[in-house]
């Protein structure tokens, strides 16, 4: 039996560097993605460095078949876990009433359902020998409403939300789940500039991935219930919580608006560079 830690959405900024700070404490990984491509060298060169094992099978986790062949092809393998990271998420910006069937479908299948239903699993595979943590990735998004992105949030608030509650429901179980809510971080190109669009605001917020995977892999080994990296990030959690929701969303949309227009030209590059795809993260 091998005591492995769980990591989704590992091919993406924050995926990647949760598992180099699992890798570097010596923690044998499986990770998950849905490009094959993409995760043979990322294990490869975490196998590399840090000379651990490091197993892995690409998985759309949108499409409920796949899920259920990628929990078949772990008792395979005959792994149980100790950790999970639920990293594995994705938006698409814009208006509600641009968005198409299939995207909102997306973001609840990724964000929630396959959140839910890998932690389900993960809970009945675990190392009965050793404490479980579970880290679930919701967003700094999630303690407000936010015009333009109103799926998303409220998808990253259903998480919250969720992983306080199973906190509490699972300590007397020796589990523990916490709630990462990072605010931007520069994972990828369209993630930059999008960043960058938002002026000085978006850049005071913003944490190197490195950062917030140490900060989140610490909060979640002493059993804190939310990790939100950042001095100013935890001085916006609680000014939000001061202001009228009805006001605070007339804020938020009065921002995404500017910002967007700022970055039209690199939304509308998107299309056509496979670099600048959204964030799955």
């Amino acid at each position: 039996m091998r005591s492995t830690v769980l990591i989704t959405g590992a091919t993406g900024g924050l995926g990647k560097a949760l598992a180099a700070e699992c890798a570097a404490r010596g923690w044998d990984l499986f990770l998950t993605d849905v490009s094959e491509q993409a995760l043979a060298p990322l294990v490869a060169g975490l196998e590399r460095q840090f000379g651990v094992t490091v197993l892995y099978r690409a998985a759309n986790l949108t499409d409920p078949q796949a899920r259920t062949e990628l929990w078949q092809a772990i008792d395979r393998l005959g792994l149980r876990f100790h950790f999970l990271c639920n990293v594995a998420g994705i938006d698409f910006e814009g208006p509600f009433v641009e968005r198409t069937l299939d995207d909102l479908h997306t973001i609840l299948r990724l964000n929630i359902e396959s959140t839910v239903e890998t932690t389900r699993h993960a809970l009945s595979r675990r190392d009965r020998t050793r404490p479980l943590h579970i880290l679930n990735v919701a967003s700094l998004a999630a303690f407000y409403p936010m015009p333009l992105k109103a799926v998303y949030a409220s998808s990253k608030r259903f998480l919250l939300d969720w992983s306080l509650a199973l906190n509490r429901e699972l300590r007397e179980a020796d589990a523990t789940v916490t709630a990462l809510c990072p605010a931007g971080m520069p994972s990828t190109p369209l993630v930059i500039s999008l960043i960058d669009a938002q002026g000085l605001p978006g850049r005071l917020t913003t944490m190197n991935t490195g950062e917030v995977a140490a900060r989140a892999i610490e909060d979640a080994l002493r059993g804190r219930a939310i990790c939100i990296p950042g001095l100013i990030n935890q001085v916006l959690r609680v000014a939000g919580g001061m202001v009228p929701p009805q006001i605070l969303a007339a804020l938020i949309e009065r921002r995404w608006r500017q910002s967007q227009k700022q970055a039209a030209p690199v939304l509308a590059a998107r299309q056509h560079s496979p670099d600048l795809a959204p964030s799955t993260r």
